[in-house]
């Protein structure tokens, strides 16, 4: 097995235009795995490590740009404010050890099912920038880039650049449902985000669908209901019913499976439990966020 290591974005999309056998690793959490148990057996490793254009990250238009290879740990103490949901998810990833190394770029890249990135993600409305050697640049909505169970988008001589995620205008929660409190993969996940400057909600649900996946009727109820009652701008409570009813809609949009982590029951369960708490959290940074301004 060949081992590559470029030290600049535009040496790294040569090799990966010149080695299509070759598997991109970034702090190699996912990918080392695969090997170790001999899951997957690349022709070569495209060490990405040392582009330092993809350990940076930078404000860009009412988003964040965040280079493929920030790792958790740089989300977690850098960006909490700007992207909770995402912060809140980063801090359920493994060990200090493993924040350290693993990055959202990688996360996006193995594209399992049951990533802690991705729900925040697809909450928040974020976008893949991609690239090639010979196609440039190119934007996939994170809603489009998962295709399958452990595949993506991605066109065999492109890499991830970075991921743009819209700056929180409201409140974000994460929630991650395990058999233990820590390093541990989620039986099911979810993740909401309140819009109020444009009066729209964003869901994110992971490990129970083939991809991860939003709640779209969930989002549009909840939102629908907001306004028809007048509640985002009178920041009135949340009816209890309503946070029940947006949980049952969450639910609906999964499709999970029965494994050795949980049953489908389980997770369609956990997932409406789940959706119900974080939004009434949400809901009550939402007026805490009024009482403080």
């Amino acid at each position: 097995m060949d081992f590559l290591q470029p030290t600049t974005w535009s040496d790294a999309l040569a090799l990966r235009a010149e080695r299509p056998d070759a598997l991109p690793i970034a702090g190699g959490t996912d990918v080392m795995v695969e090997l170790n148990f001999d899951r997957r057996r690349p022709g070569a490793l495209l060490d990405l490590g040392r582009v330092p254009e993809l350990r940076e990250w930078r404000l860009e238009n009412g988003s964040v740009r965040l280079g493929a290879g920030v790792p958790y740990a740089c989300v977690i103490a850098e960006l909490a404010g700007r992207l909770p949901g995402l912060a809140m998810a980063a801090r359920t990833v493994g060990s200090p050890q493993i924040r350290m190394r693993g990055t959202v770029g990688g996360n996006l890249g193995s594209s399992s099912p049951a990533g802690d990135a991705h729900p925040p993600l697809l909450a928040a409305g974020a976008v893949v920038e991609v690239a090639s050697a010979a196609g440039g640049l190119r934007e996939i909505p994170v809603e489009e880039f998962f295709t399958g169970v452990k595949r993506n988008a991605l066109a065999p001589d492109e890499l991830i650049a970075a991921v743009r995620v819209p700056t929180a205008t409201g409140p974000q929660q994460f929630s991650k449902i395990g058999t233990r409190n820590a390093m541990v993969i989620a039986v099911s996940a979810f993740a909401c985000a309140l819009h109020p400057d444009r009066r729209t909600v964003g869901t994110g649900i992971g490990s129970a669908a083939p991809t991860p996946r939003r709640a779209v009727d969930a989002e549009a109820f909840l939102a629908g209901e907001l306004e028809s009652a007048g509640l985002w701008q009178s920041r009135g409570e949340l009816p209890e019913t309503l946070a029940r009813s947006f949980g049952e809609r969450v639910a609906a949009a999964a499709s999970p499976i029965d494994d050795v982590r949980g049953s489908a029951a389980y997770r369609l369960h956990s997932l409406s439990v789940m959706a119900r708490r974080a939004v009434t959290w949400a809901w009550a940074q939402y007026q805490q966020d009024r009482r403080a301004g």
